[in-house]
């Protein structure tokens, strides 16, 4: 069976490709009806698209149920094209999406957010996107395939690092199946790969996120030297004292503990009454990229 495709690009009708937007536009519509039909909507699902480009997964989208379809595009052409031949309950807005709110998808206004993501920002968004939209309900994301291969990893595999720990930390990612690159126009070097993202209920996030963030950075920046060295050589005394307190062995490497081993750290050093000063450390959130 040959796999269909949405119209392509003209070079004589089309504007030509923003290499500063990352931009690679996803033309088979086989993929888009599986990129669908992961997010298994329903007709009072609200839903999130970003970069919706030339707009092949937005008229699969359209045509699925749904109550309302947002469009973040920041290319102001792509986004006049979309606003032209949008349907009724479309509403394409031209911004940024890492400029977006993600904090306003709460619980009581829950979304499902779907996007072939620019490569070059979507480590980013991922990131903001798991630890401030708590009201998600489902995510579906086209992504270079090493990013999907860092954030989906386990403890010790060599794509194991900071993404790893905090996207499952929040929620419990899948890589679902990879795409060729000429499923792109134009074709992008590397391989892509769609990544789901199932929110973790409230009560299983970590309950100190920006102590998690910090920790991450601290630990991640020297990743090849042992968990009890780094401690140490940062002055962090306390957390030496929570590894043996939760029989975390200090000559393990970062690489190899676990998201639930970096919480328990976090989780120790705001019972230790005479962590005070670790704690403000810990309360400025350094999101990693």
């Amino acid at each position: 069976m040959v796999p269909q495709a949405s119209p392509r690009l003209s070079s004589s009708t089309q504007p030509r490709v923003k290499k500063s937007l990352g931009q690679h536009f996803l033309h088979r519509t086989d993929i888009c009806e599986r990129i669908v039909g992961l997010l298994a909507l329903q007709q009072e699902d609200r839903l999130i698209e970003i970069g919706p480009g030339s707009g092949a997964l937005t008229r699969e989208l359209e045509n699925a149920p749904h109550r309302l379809l947002l469009l973040l595009e920041k290319d102001s052409y792509w986004i006049a094209e979309r606003s032209r031949s949008g349907a009724s309950v479309t509403l394409p807005v031209h911004m940024d999406a890492l400029h977006f709110d993600w904090g306003r998808i709460t619980p009581e206004y829950p979304w499902k957010i779907v996007g072939n993501l620019p490569y070059n920002i979507a480590s980013r968004l991922v990131w903001d996107i798991a630890r401030k939209a708590a009201g998600l309900t489902k995510a579906v994301f086209m992504v270079q395939n090493e990013v999907g291969e860092r954030i989906a990893a386990p403890p010790a595999n060599r794509h194991y690092g900071a993404i790893s720990v905090w996207v499952q930390s929040l929620t419990r990612p899948r890589l679902e199946f990879t795409v060729d690159r000429e499923a792109f126009t134009p074709p992008p070097k590397v391989q892509s790969v769609v990544l789901s993202l199932e929110p973790l209920s409230l009560g299983k996030r970590p309950p100190y996120p920006s102590a998690l963030a910090r920790l991450l950075q601290i630990c991640f920046q020297q990743r090849r030297k042992q968990i009890g060295v780094i401690f140490k050589q940062s002055g962090f005394t306390e957390l030496v004292a929570a590894l043996d307190i939760l029989g975390i062995d200090p000559i393990r490497r970062p690489e190899t503990l676990t998201p639930e081993e970096f919480q328990q750290l976090c989780d120790v050093v705001y019972c230790i009454p005479s962590s005070k000063k670790l704690k403000k450390i810990f309360a400025f959130e350094n999101f990693l990229r």
